[in-house]
């Protein structure tokens, strides 16, 4: 596949920094063929490709490590940025990220460092969480399962909704083992017993792969097993406020991709409205203010998700050093985050109806693909509903309940 001039220049053996003129061409490049792909189905495995080559995975580990040692702030606005360029690539990556802020950032133990190692070169990580019977609430056992063989194990079991696992080198894969204990394991996803099933079928983030994987005595080996503990990947309180924000980052994202679109739908308009006050689109205060509306928008979901991000930079490092008010600092961010997210997922999709009131019904045509922003946000919002959000940041500034410190808060 010919890469162009500016893609194949991003092929590097350290991270690039979320500020170099470089990242910016990469997500130029990605943007450019984003309507495209999303309207022929084509899916962005070149995208994927040079984000590989540019190591943008590593951007959280630390420089010591071969990463760029980014904050969580750093990362999220270039996550916003990436919603923009495209909104499913970025989804495609929410779960790398996520499982390297668990468990890979900082290594316990060989295994771990390993890991580390392959996301430094460029390695992209999946995930396969979910599954689809019908738990207690509250109920994070899953029924895939890790039986002893020997000094190792055998996987078995079916995940849903594994977004971004078809892009990806390896998959994070949530487990129990014989005596009920929960944990993790990662493993790469070309090993034997793996299909991957490009099975989704929602009307938005349709390129995300968020198929089904199935696990058919899978040899895992002991020490690619983590179980969960207070201090440890998914037994850390609200150790999924990341997750969550990342997901209204893409939103973030979406309603600024939202405002270039709308502001270059009034710049070529060539007819206008019978009625409207101006001949000339750009002229035409109406059209002006409706952009002016998807700006301010696009600015406050921006705002208020990279103020949630400063709030989890605070409660991560103040984990990392042990502090005493650690909880209480990861609470706080889930908080902000809980609240980022009603905002943000509000205005995406507000902006998304917004834009067909600067183009018309031309502007609904299966050419423009200007739907896909909604549906984008809307299928982003869908994840965790604002409404148990909503109720939750009512309950604790009434009563003082905590936020849950488990599923994604």
């Amino acid at each position: 596949m010919n890469k162009p001039v500016s893609a194949l220049s991003l092929e590097r053996s350290h991270p690039l920094d979320p500020r170099s003129p470089d990242l910016e061409a990469l997500l130029n490049h990605i943007e450019k063929g984003a309507s495209e792909r999303e309207r022929e189905r084509i899916l962005p495995y070149e995208s994927i490709d040079l984000i590989r080559g540019a190591r943008l995975g590593a951007l959280r580990l630390p420089i010591e490590a071969g990463g760029a040692g980014s904050s969580i702030r750093e990362l999220f606005e270039v996550v916003i940025r990436l919603g923009e360029a495209d909104a499913n690539v970025a989804h495609i990556l929410r779960n790398h990220f996520s499982v390297v802020e668990r468990l890979v950032r900082f290594p316990r133990d060989d295994q771990s460092r390993q890991w580390q190692k392959a996301v430094a070169d460029g390695a992209i990580i999946g995930l396969a969480t979910t599954e689809l019977e019908s738990p207690k609430v509250g109920d994070v056992k899953p029924n895939t399962t890790l039986t002893a063989d020997g000094d190792d194990y055998l996987l078995n079991g079916t995940k849903y909704y594994s977004t971004g696992t078809l892009y990806s080198d390896y998959v994070l894969v949530r487990v129990a083992d014989a005596s009920g204990a929960t944990g993790a394991t990662l493993i790469p996803v070309k090993r034997e017993g793996i299909e991957l099933v490009d099975d989704w079928d929602g009307l938005g983030q349709r390129l995300t792969a968020t198929g089904t994987t199935h696990f058919r005595n899978v040899r895992v080996k002991r020490q690619e097993v983590v179980f969960d503990a207070p201090d440890v990947g998914y037994g850390v309180p609200y150790s999924n406020t990341f997750a969550q924000l990342f997901l209204t980052a893409i939103n973030a994202g979406i309603a600024r991709a939202i405002l270039r679109d709308a502001a270059a739908l009034v710049r070529t308009r060539q007819r206008t409205f019978y009625y409207a006050p101006s001949e000339i689109p750009t002229e035409d205060p109406l059209l002006q203010q409706t952009v002016g509306q998807i700006a301010a928008g696009a600015f406050a979901a921006e705002t208020v998700v990279l103020a949630a991000a400063e709030a989890l930079d605070v409660a991560t490092d103040a984990f990392h050093a042990g502090a005493e008010n650690a909880v209480e600092a990861a609470h706080k961010a889930a908080l902000l985050s809980a609240k980022a997210k009603i905002v943000a997922d509000e205005l995406a999709i507000r902006g998304g109806s917004l834009l067909f009131d600067v183009g018309g019904a031309s502007a609904t045509k299966k050419v423009t693909n200007f739907d896909r922003h909604w549906r984008n946000a809307r299928t982003l919002s869908s994840h965790n509903p604002t409404t148990f959000k909503a109720r939750s940041i009512g309950q604790y500034e009434i009563s003082g309940t905590p936020l849950p410190a488990k599923g994604f808060f």
